[in-house]
Formats: structure tokens, sequence, C-alpha cells
């Protein structure tokens, strides 16, 4: 199980990047968080199995929001990170 903090920056507010995080999320087994923050990034908390988590990473870097680009993504693992019975999009 890999746990990841993840922050996105670019256009990434206001184009469906959270909801469509969310259905990527869904859709690879991936649970946590994301939420925007009051700098215009993105920022979430991802646990997952490795493979998951390396397409889950991957498909954030594309943006999973057609309206959306992502201009700089980190990526810090942190074990720490609290298991979510689910992806929530706050």
């Amino acid at each position: 199980m890999r746990k990841v903090q993840i922050t996105v920056e670019g256009r990434v507010q206001g184009v469906g990047f959270r909801y469509s995080t969310k259905m990527v999320a869904d859709e690879l087994g991936i649970t946590g968080v994301v939420r925007n923050e009051m700098d215009g990034s993105v920022s979430m908390e991802a646990c997952g199995e490795d493979n998951a988590m390396e397409r889950f990473i991957q498909r954030v870097k594309e943006s999973p929001s057609p309206a959306g680009k992502v201009s700089n993504v980190k990526v810090e693992d942190d074990p720490s990170i609290k298991e979510r019975k689910k992806f929530i999009a706050n």
C-alpha cells in the first residue's frame, strides 16, 4: 500500500479537476481526498496499491479534466496519511 501527498499546479480550479480526479481514483481503486487550496493549487492525499498509484499519478499529471492544464506536480510519499474507505472530492 502506497500513501502519497500530491500537489498540482496549473489551471486546476474551476475546470472539473477534482471531480475528474475522483472518477479516476474510483476507477483505479484509490482512496483519499482532493481539495482546492487558497493559492489556486489542488492538493490530495491518496492511498492505493503500487501499480494503481503509479497509473493514478500519471493520469493526474496529464490532467484528468479535459479543460485543465497541469504545469507542476509534486508527489511525496507519506506513510502517516490516514486510510479512507473511498475517495472524496472536497
